[in-house]
């Protein structure tokens, strides 16, 4: 089984129910099983091949659908690239992976306007110098239906996320790992036909692309896309379109449970409010289900490496384990905490997170040193410690890794601080999250200089390279960064220091 033949499966089996609906647009299985098959041919007319790398870089729209599916179908790799990166970030993308071709939508169109190192480009709208219409090649294509031969051990995408090292590392998967992935949110969170899942939350990411577009295509649901995240939408859609599972990184909801007119909204048709990319407190816990109305939160732990998978939260556990990531591992997916020995550890003594199951990813792409030092015999590594209480359930206390989580998404200091240094006069610099009442954490630049720094000047000069979530809400300047014996920057000393 691969995904191309599970939307040709729904289009036979569920030819007029919707599949995807957004702003307006509403698409049968059909329909787009359809579309998908006459950009296939158009990819394949113009020299796409098996095996080739094709990005896509569209916020959530049906364009992205069809283009994820039609490179699949064709037996290509998927490579969605965050629709908020700018060009020095896609084309990096782009020369690691290969790739020759690149699917871009016209509302992000200005930020790769002038890329040049991927021979095919092709952006909805009208055509342009160098650039192919989208609609247009859809139009002129053939319908002749394509059966794609992939098979579960064959590569699908490959995702794109920074690391500690500064540069994004490809994370490569086949179709057995997001198809095992797929299922477990299907098992664990009743994904059915009659289902209507949200995706306010970009597909770029593995959560909403892997977990619940492919759980919603693994069993014909329906999908309601929106382009962004705002707390009005959001009451929008579940009202208009009667939704009924929807994931959001925390701060989604910590924002939407200020508005008043949630106290009104109409919420019955709602199952499933899964919460993901950091914990909640018990007090934003009882804000958000007070403000919601509900006992049904559900928290999903995972990374990017695993499919994503790792652990889940569910509803009536909240009342005494919020915070926590649960006490199992869900469905195709084990759990362990080990030291650094690899051997298990006791209740309440810290360790790292490590998981094993076929959601697991082959690697990252030409990166054969980093896939080896990701798995110990076998299980993924995830660099989170945690401990076990009393009762089974996980606490994360640190990550080995210093990775920021705002709003859900990983952010990695390194590769921002590589930027700051490059700045005129700055020598050196630590990168830090520190707490935001919304967001979980925001990020902050504490750095030395030879001489004193305009912030909006250096935020002006990042703003070129980086894309906007990335670059830091704070800045401090300080004569020099704190050091320990071995000259390495004391990072948790700088948490520990007062925000100026």
């Amino acid at each position: 089984m691969n995904s191309s033949n599970l939307l040709a499966r729904n289009a036979r089996k569920y030819p007029t129910a919707e599949a995807v609906i957004c702003h307006g647009q509403r698409v049968t299985y059909r329909d787009l099983d359809e579309q998908v098959t006459k950009l296939s041919h158009a990819l394949l007319e113009r020299g796409v091949q098996q095996g080739d790398k094709v990005i896509i870089f569209m916020p959530n729209v049906v364009e992205f659908v069809v283009s994820y599916f039609a490179i699949q179908r064709i037996g290509a790799i998927v490579v969605p690239v965050n629709a908020k990166f700018t060009l020095q970030e896609v084309e990096y993308v782009a020369q690691h992976a290969e790739a020759t071709a690149i699917l871009v939508h016209e509302a992000i169109f200005h930020a790769v306007e002038n890329i040049s190192i991927i021979p095919m480009k092709i952006k909805t709208g009208q055509e342009i110098s160098g650039w192919l219409s989208f609609e247009a090649l859809i139009q002129s294509a053939s319908s002749q239906t394509i059966d794609c031969q992939l098979n579960e051990d064959d590569a699908s995408t490959i995702l794109y996320t920074s690391g500690t090292t500064g540069k994004p590392k490809g994370v490569l998967f086949s179709y057995r790992n997001i198809l095992t992935v797929a299922q477990m949110i299907a098992v664990e969170m009743e994904v059915k036909p009659e289902s209507r899942i949200l995706l306010m939350m970009p597909l770029t990411h593995s959560a909403p692309l892997h977990l619940f577009l492919m759980a919603g295509m693994l069993v014909g649901s329906t999908h309601v896309l929106t382009s962004t995240f705002t707390p009005d939408l959001f009451l929008d859609s579940i009202e208009q379109e009667k939704t009924t599972h929807f994931f959001g990184a925390p701060v989604a909801y910590l924002l939407t449970a200020q508005m008043p007119r949630l106290q009104t909204a109409d919420l019955s048709s709602m199952k499933w409010w899964v919460y993901g990319g950091a914990p909640l407190s018990q007090n934003e816990i009882s804000y958000i289900q007070k403000a919601f109305r509900t006992n049904h939160l559900t928290c999903v732990y995972g990374l990017t490496e695993a499919g994503p998978s790792g652990s889940l939260l569910f509803g009536e556990e909240h009342k005494t384990k919020a915070g926590s990531i649960g006490q199992r591992a869900p469905l195709g997916t084990e759990l362990r905490i080990i030291n650094e020995d690899g051997e298990g550890v006791r209740a309440g003594e810290v360790g790292e997170i490590v998981l094993f199951g076929e959601g697991n990813m082959l690697g990252y792409y030409k990166d054969d040193i980093a896939t080896k030092a990701a798995f110990i015999n076998g299980w993924l590594k995830t660099g989170d410690l945690a401990r076990v209480d009393e009762d089974g359930y996980i606490w994360i206390v640190d990550r080995k890794k210093d990775v920021i989580i705002s709003g859900g998404v990983n952010i990695y200091p390194k590769e921002i601080e590589d930027c700051i240094v490059s700045f005129e006069g700055i020598f050196e610099v630590a990168v830090i999250g520190v707490p935001h009442p919304q967001w979980g954490e925001t990020v902050k630049a504490v750095y030395a200089a030879k001489t004193e720094i305009d912030d909006k000047a250096l935020q002006h000069y990042l703003e070129q390279y980086l894309a906007k979530f990335k670059i830091p809400r704070i800045f401090e300047q300080v004569e020099a960064l704190p050091r320990n014996a071995s000259g390495k920057i004391l990072k948790q000393s700088l948490k520990g220091q007062e925000v100026r």
